[in-house]
């Protein structure tokens, strides 16, 4: 008795966990469900589409639609919701006035822009007045949004980072359809959804179908009821060999019914044993799975062999199916080696209570276009032979509310593939001992070492002779393993891999691997040639004595770089291509050939001690090739040290603007040449091929060079290095994190001023000894291999400057001299030639006002001298400036009332001894003065007077 009262309160317990569950996955919301930015010719067909997840009038109060321009990023429409509420269904329109139906809030043509843009719905509790035109963009209060963009208008990365992190901007591509097309939102699987482009459907339910994958997939089941109801709906998209359905019994992983199909037709095969009719009819034998009770848990396969492999009664195969789905009943759990096996990374499918009063129907409704996925089905009604009668499940595509007083937004973190990483190509094994290459293997890893999603990843196998894929795959609906490994191989490979590869599939080179993200489709959908965008990494690989071979497929992977040689003479037996000395993406310096290790760590040679760091090693010139004045260029970075100086101690890392790690690491090999330079680029004669960033060139726009003394692995480390392994740096951004990051300049850059030079551009060093200091720096043209140019007095203009202490907010640049210390040159030039530089553009630095004069009284700062230059050009861009600006910038002289204030020093001293004479001098008048007049008014009294009897004498009588 008190057996059966436990078990009924563990039951009771159960259905009411299913049910808050239940209530809370269910639970409606406001989603932004459709957005047509962009017609043909007038924009008068715009508009948004809200839908709210009940299906049922709702009101909107409390909610705001904000437009964002991807322009600035600043909000260009915003509409308060307050007032108004979803039509019956659950529909809401904003939009132009020739949308049908018509739009609840009109708007005139051409409202909405076509991107890169956002448009956000917000929820606040407060007056919705907190959400106004020309307002930043904000993730507070956000409930959902849709970040777009063209192929035309570019991306919209901060926008992105901003609303939706993690997820890229969605690109609304106007040539999928013939005529007006718009963006809507479609639900994927379990909890994901996407957008895709359709033809327009305003107030009605978006067109979302699942793709027409290439292999047959189950379509429908009816589980559970009558006997003869039960049945699997099939899609077959085209003629195929024999298939095998399974059916496998979740209690003790074995095999209990098995039948050979031979669809007749593509399309549509319904296979069930009743009144459903169908076109193939169940042969006789155990259906049990088809008919779960509430203790069950069983699994409906697809295989592609015969019936000869999977006997009643057989155990798990290790075979990978076409497609899976496996459930289990309310008070059954499917077991880890049913779901590993069959649904990797996925669930198990939660068949509802009700499964006994009379059984369900299940259907593929999600628009994912991978097998294997129970998620993807929903309750619907039931449709044989006929297509899915689909709805939304009863999901939200956010499931995250960011607080109005949040700043930061509680979505998942914006994916950084430097901070977070993503995948790499741990090994490649392309060449096998024998003729029957059925040992190859590519594997991939995640640095995280943990289980991760390969969601959006594809892999791509590249033919170096004529640069095109001979193989493709999505990776999408798989997992790595719990270390972070994911494995694609041939049927001989031990362990299994999770994707199986007909032998000899890999091509022993010349040829390359790569390894993309790309949620939105195959990377060879937006590129015509070798595909780069959403690159993750590659490998370039030859054979012996092709090293000069497949230069299409070197200059787009690895430009710079020699393809690697998996040499089959290096060990007895096989070898691979093992990553082990970097994480940096397509860097062939990260490999090395060792032993085949599958799904387990690489076998790696243990590193040489580290040397000494070289003295006096320096970073002299650094050029990007995103500095450009319209002429082409590369990036490289420049060395100087003493002639032949060896550098196999030092790393040349490069880190971006936005990440707080290094996003490259490159072990130097070589020495400095006769005349002390060392050049690390992709330019003719470099030292060293230097590899593409995460930006897709070697140095970037914003970021800094650095060079460190240690490995590769230690100077790219997740924490950064300490500022005594920083032998020098350069840093060309305004980002803190990153000055932080490297202690470094006290919290000054250095920027590039590109009108400065014509022609390609560069950072050069023109101090030879002030490193990790600003002041060294300044914009000059390239000259690798060459003395840097600097500014000199050969190039000089006169400058005289009156600059007053900053008076308002617009005045933030100016300099203010009040708290200057006598001698404290270095801050005084570099302080007014950040001003001056924020002025002109012209490529000012610190050493451009080298010999100029400085004075400073009562917060006046007068600069006076001569302006050096580096060349006629930028002498030209000064004077130019001089002659446009008002007297406080660059002008001949001082206004005279800035004159009278703002005077040297020593003038102001000998005024002020000056005047303190002229007072004393007017004291000692004025007491003279006082006493003359006082006498004459006063004079002596003669009948008071005494007569001396010395002075009086007979001859005065």
């Amino acid at each position: 008795m008190l057996l059966r009262l436990i078990n009924l309160t563990v039951r009771l317990a159960a259905f009411f966990i299913l049910v808050v569950v239940t209530s809370v996955m269910s639970e409606a919301c406001l989603m932004i469900s459709e957005v047509n930015a962009d017609n043909p010719r007038l924009d008068t067909t715009e508009f948004v589409e809200l839908y709210h997840t009940s299906g049922q009038r709702t009101s909107l109060d409390g909610y705001t639609l904000v437009f964002y321009n991807g322009n600035g990023n600043i909000a260009y429409k915003v509409l308060d919701l307050k007032g108004y509420t979803t039509d019956d269904r659950g529909y809401f329109l904003v939009g132009s006035i020739d949308v049908q139906p018509k739009p609840a809030i009109l708007l005139p043509p051409n409202t909405i822009q076509n991107g890169p843009d956002a448009i956000v719905l917000y929820h606040s509790s407060e007056d919705n007045g907190k959400y106004n035109e020309k307002m930043d963009v904000t993730a507070a209060g956000l409930v959902d949004a849709i970040v777009y963009t063209t192929r035309r208008s570019g991306d919209a990365e901060f926008l992105a980072r901003t609303l939706t992190p993690g997820s890229p901007a969605f690109v609304e591509d106007e040539s999928i359809h013939e005529g007006d097309e718009s963006i809507e939102r479609c639900w994927l699987s379990v909890a994901t959804w996407t957008f895709q482009v359709a033809p327009p459907s305003p107030g009605q339910r978006n067109r979302c179908s699942p793709p027409r994958g290439p292999d047959p997939r189950i379509s429908e089941l009816r589980l559970g009821g009558e006997p003869s109801e039960v049945f699997v709906e099939l899609t077959v998209p085209q003629s195929t060999d024999p298939l095998v359905l399974v059916l496998l019994d979740g209690r003790t992983d074995t095999v209990s019914f098995s039948m050979e199909i031979k669809p007749a037709k593509d399309g549509l095969v319904l296979i069930s044993s009743g009144k459903s009719g169908g076109d193939v009819v169940l042969t006789p034998g155990d259906h049990s799975v088809l008919a779960p009770r509430a203790t069950s848990s069983g699994a409906v396969v697809l295989y592609s062999r015969n019936t000869d492999d999977f006997p009643v009664g057989s155990p798990l195969s290790p075979q990978q199916p076409l497609d899976a789905f496996v459930y289990s009943s309310p008070d059954a759990v499917a077991s880890d080696n049913l779901t590993e096996a069959l649904i990797p990374g996925r669930g198990a499918f939660r068949l509802h209570p009700r499964l006994e009063e009379g059984g369900l129907t299940l259907s593929r409704c999600g628009t994912a276009d991978w097998n294997r996925d129970p998620g993807v089905f929903i309750e619907v009604q039931q449709t044989p032979g006929r297509p899915n009668q689909c709805s939304w499940p009863a999901t939200c595509p956010h499931n995250v509310f960011i607080p109005e007083a949040t700043a930061t937004p509680l979505y998942p973190p914006d994916w950084d593939p430097y901070i977070q990483n993503d995948f790499v190509l741990s090994e490649v094994n392309a060449d096998t001992p024998g003729a029957g290459e059925d040992m190859e293997f590519i594997e991939i890893w995640h640095p995280s070492g943990r289980r991760m999603s390969l969601e959006g990843v594809w892999l791509l196998l590249f033919n170096g002779h004529n640069s095109k894929p001979y193989w493709k795959t999505s990776l999408t609906g798989h997992f790595t393993n719990a270390q972070g490994y994911f494995l694609l191989g041939s049927d001989k490979v031990t362990p299994t891999p999770s994707i199986s590869l007909p032998p000899n599939t890999v091509q022993n080179g010349p040829d390359a691997v790569a390894l993309y993200r790309s949620p939105y489709g195959s990377p060879l959908a937006t590129e015509a040639t070798i595909p780069t965008r959403g690159l993750l990494d590659a490998i370039v690989y030859r054979q012996l004595g092709s090293d000069k071979e497949a230069p299409d497929l070197s200059n787009a992977f690895i430009p710079g770089q020699i393809p690697l040689l998996e040499d089959p003479t290096f060990l007895q037996g096989d070898e691979t291509l093992s990553r082990c000395n970097s994480l940096q993406p397509a860097n062939m310096s990260a490999f090395v050939v060792t032993s085949p290790t599958p799904l387990r760590k690489n076998v790696c040679p243990q590193p040489p001690t580290l040397a000494p760091p070289p003295e006096g090693v320096v970073i002299n010139e650094v050029g990007s090739a995103q500095w450009t004045n319209g002429s082409r260029q590369e990036s490289f970075v420049e060395l100087f040290a003493a002639p032949l100086t060896g550098l196999q101690s030092l790393v040349l890392v490069v880190f971006e603007q936005g990440y707080s790690r290094a996003t490259m690491a490159l072990p130097l090999t070589g020495k400095t040449d006769q005349d002390g330079y060392y050049v690390i680029g992709n330019i003719t004669g470099a030292d060293q091929a230097l590899p593409l960033g995460f930006s897709g060139t070697g140095v970037p726009a914003r970021g800094a060079v650095a060079l460190c003394h240690g490995t590769a692995g230690s100077c790219a480390a997740e924490r950064a290095p300490s500022s005594r392994t920083f032998i020098d740096t350069v840093v060309f951004s305004e980002d803190s994190r990153l000055l932080s990051t490297l202690a470094a300049s006290r919290g000054q850059q250095v920027t590039p001023g590109l009108r400065s030079v014509m022609g390609p551009a560069s950072l050069s060093r023109c101090a030879c000894c002030d490193q990790r200091s600003p002041q060294a720096w300044t914009t000059s043209s390239q000259t690798p291999r060459h003395p840097n140019l600097c500014p000199s007095a050969t190039f000089s203009s006169n400058v005289d400057l009156c600059l007053g202490p900053p008076t308002s907010d617009t005045e933030q640049r100016l300099p203010n001299c009040s708290g200057w210390r006598q001698g404290a040159g270095s801050r005084q030039e570099m302080e007014v030639a950040l001003y001056l530089e924020d002025q002109c553009h012209c490529g000012i630095s610190a050493l451009n006002l080298v010999g100029a004069n400085f004075s400073c009284v009562a917060g006046w700062l007068r600069v006076y001298g001569i302006i050096r230059a580096l060349s006629n050009h930028q002498r030209d861009l000064i004077e130019q400036t001089s002659h446009t600006q008002s007297t406080r910038m660059l002008a001949g002289s001082c206004s005279s009332s800035m004159s009278g204030k703002s005077v040297g020093t020593k003038s102001g001293l000998v005024w002020q001894i000056g005047l303190a004479v002229v007072v004393l001098l007017l004291l000692v008048l004025g007491l003279a003065l006082l006493t003359y007049f006082y006498r004459r008014r006063r004079p002596q009294n003669y009948f008071s007077m005494e007569l001396s009897e010395h002075t009086e004498g007979p001859g005065e009588i």
